[in-house]
């Protein structure tokens, strides 16, 4: 890998001189020993998260606990980010070989100049919510002009406005509230409709005990914008890499197949196995107690299953919306995510089309085609 190879043939070097001492040495040791040992090195490959470790990242964290990265002859560091680290800038400026991050986001900065591509579409589809009280009268995205709403920034905005637009709503006349990644502003009654993960802070409302009963609120009690259901849901956790050197540099193109092997294997055994998958993401520094970490296993799970193409596979129409909402959604500042289609290398699925026929013969359910969503039963504060 570019920023690695010095430390990757650093390795070869010491391997291979202390191969030689020891068959000068002994003259037990042979040429072929020292070939051996130099087979047997693993690639370094750094890859960037989007956040911090949690069961959304599980089948990465998998790979590495049960191995499958060092199958596939990989060394694999996970960085989490927590939002210090816009994951496309780290990968742009190749302090990662691979990142995680949401199509929107990328587009916009591959428009600002960012040579990156999508080599994997691993969520299908798009899990963000806007959850509003049940007797808020807002029942749809029709009814967000004139309200508050409450948005993480950071990109994660684009959907919100991507909706709108697809209803013709004047997106001027609605107040952003940035929020927390917590729902304490929502509960608090300063955000009319709040932004939330299906599979994150959906969780927290429904762990958190109603004042007025004394019990968790329950499902009923708010009224679930989904953006899937919209025109404005968009393609999120990609895995994305460095264009250029996929182009250029053949070990990086080998290297990220079987990566894609590897991760796919990850997922995949998260999915069958969700109560381990959650508990590899505990020990792996989440800090969400445990149920609210399975909730979040199984419905991470939900958006990346089933996958009639074969996990990964970057849906056309699905690809086409997502830039069709990033070319239509315009802030209420009235400033524009992108304003140009992005570029053909923008996705591709070459190298995940490779990783699935690798696997084909490995009795791997690849299409998700036998799963099944667990049963989670939420506790108080997620514990």
């Amino acid at each position: 890998m570019r920023h690695s190879t010095r430390r990757s043939v650093a390795a070869g070097a010491l391997a291979l001189s202390a191969t030689l001492v020891l068959a000068a040495c002994s003259g037990e040791a042979t040429e072929d020993d020292a070939a051996g040992g130099a087979e047997d090195e693993l690639t370094p490959v750094v890859l960037q998260l989007q956040w911090l470790p949690q069961a959304q990242f599980a089948g990465y964290f998998a790979a590495a606990e049960q191995g499958f990265f060092e199958e596939e002859g990989l060394d694999v560091e996970i960085v989490p980010s927590g939002g210090d680290i816009v994951p496309q800038d780290a990968l742009a400026a190749g302090d990662a070989d691979f990142a995680i991050a949401w199509v929107p986001k990328v587009l916009g900065s591959i428009e600002a100049g960012a040579n990156l591509t999508d080599i994997a579409q691993i969520f299908q589809t798009s899990g963000t919510l806007q959850v509003a009280w049940a007797d808020s009268g807002i029942d749809s995205v029709a009814d967000f002009e004139g309200r508050t709403i409450g948005s993480w920034g950071f990109g994660n905005e684009w959907e919100i406005f991507a909706a709108m637009a697809e209803e013709g709503l004047d997106s001027t006349t609605v107040e952003i509230i940035t929020q927390d990644f917590n729902m304490n502003a929502f509960l608090q009654g300063d955000i009319d409709a709040a932004q939330a993960m299906t599979y994150n802070e959906y969780a927290q409302l429904l762990e958190t005990v109603d004042p007025d009963t004394g019990e968790l609120y329950t499902p009923e009690d708010f009224n679930v914008i989904s953006y899937q259901d919209t025109g404005g849901a968009m393609l999120q956790d990609a895995i994305w890499a460095d264009t250029e050197r996929l182009e250029s540099d053949a070990a990086y193109a080998e290297t990220a197949v079987s990566f894609l092997k590897a991760v796919i294997k990850g997922w995949v055994f998260a999915a069958e196995n969700p109560e381990e998958a959650a508990e590899i993401t505990l020990a792996s520094g989440s800090g969400w107690g445990p149920s609210h970490e399975l909730w979040m296993m199984n419905e991470t799970n939900k958006l990346i299953w089933p996958a009639p193409e074969g996990i990964g596979i970057i849906d056309e129409a699905a690809w086409d919306q997502t830039v069709a909402g990033a070319l239509a959604a315009e802030n209420e500042t009235g400033a524009r995510l992108i304003t140009e289609e992005p570029p053909a290398t923008a996705y591709s699925n070459e190298y995940i089309q490779q990783a699935l026929d690798e696997l084909a013969d490995e009795g791997l359910d690849l299409t998700g085609e036998s799963f099944e969503p667990i049963d989670v039963e939420l506790v108080e504060g997620g514990n």
